[in-house]
């Protein structure tokens, strides 16, 4: 769908974003089960696909002419574009060790499920508005749940620290949207951005790369999961992200993108062959509930 076929009418600009968004949430979604076919740490994991997708992000806003207005920008333009690559640095980092010690499972579900709670919170922090009260209906049971999976879940794999991982990785994420949104829904070309923030990002964990060691990119298995994680789910997965943003709000973003959860849980349980105990499950599903009430319309008129 190009940008002109987003213009032409108000309902094609939700539908586009919306489904651009989804779209890269369900790419994201098969990051934590192809990690495990690569047989490297997550750390330097997380550093080949920044640095991957970096570059390859970085390429297409150069060719976008997108970058040349973002290089003129004020000081402060670029404060916050550095702020949005260590916030990408910490949420990959966070999220590649939160899967690899509680599961692809959990560890996506507590990450992206925490998202819309960290969202409202920075909304309200940086006076961008007050969440309703369905949100804290859903931040409360959402909670209720994380808590709930860490203390039925160990038996399963599910562990405090890799809780707390997924955690750090879900505010990494909220920060990271919320920095890139305000930019692009202020002028500045989407691809541009996500661009600089993620080259950015790519070049920050490259030290990670050079200690840790490469060579599994070079390996049949680790050379196609590497590619595959770098180009599709951060390249074209982050396009898709930052084009949706262009008429999709910050907070309905981060909701939006529970598709990648869905995709995570389905492909640990099926693919992998994760289990999880009762309490942990029903844990599992008051978080889900607990999202749902937050993504289901509210009465009355749409934005």
């Amino acid at each position: 769908m190009t940008s002109t076929s987003l213009s032409s009418t108000t309902p094609v600009r939700r539908f586009g974003g919306a489904a651009d968004i989804v779209l890269a949430a369900a790419l994201w979604g098969t990051t934590g089960t192809v990690r495990t076919f690569t047989h490297a740490g997550p750390v330097v994991v997380g550093a080949a696909r920044l640095l991957i997708g970096g570059v390859f992000l970085f390429v297409l806003a150069v060719r976008s002419g997108g970058l040349r207005p973002l290089i003129a920008a004020g000081r402060r333009t670029w404060l916050i574009l550095f702020l949005g690559a260590a916030l990408a640095s910490i949420y990959q980092v966070a999220f590649f060790s939160s899967v690899a010690r509680t599961g692809v499972a959990t560890g996506t579900v507590v990450t992206i499920g925490s998202g819309p709670v960290f969202a409202g919170l920075l909304t309200l922090a940086l006076r961008m508005g007050t969440p309703s009260r369905r949100w804290l209906l859903s931040t409360v049971g959402a909670v209720a749940g994380c808590a709930a999976l860490t203390v039925g879940g160990r038996s399963a794999g599910v562990e405090p620290v890799g809780i707390g991982l997924a955690l750090l990785a879900g505010f990494g994420y909220a920060a990271y949207a919320t920095t890139a949104s305000a930019l692009i829904t202020r002028g500045e070309e989407d691809r541009a951005v996500t661009g600089v923030i993620f080259g950015g990002a790519g070049i920050l964990l490259l030290p990670v790369l050079v200690f840790e060691g490469a060579g599994w990119m070079f390996t049949v298995r680790g050379g196609p999961a590497a590619l595959y994680l770098g180009l599709i789910t951060t390249g074209v997965g982050y396009v898709l992200y930052g084009r949706g943003l262009r008429t999709t709000p910050v907070a309905t973003a981060t909701t939006l993108t529970l598709a990648e959860p869905a995709v995570a849980a389905v492909l640990g349980l099926f693919v992998l062959g994760e289990h999880l105990g009762g309490t942990a499950l029903a844990g599992l599903a008051l978080l889900v509930i607990s999202l749902l009430i937050l993504t289901l319309p509210e009465g009355g008129p749409r934005r």
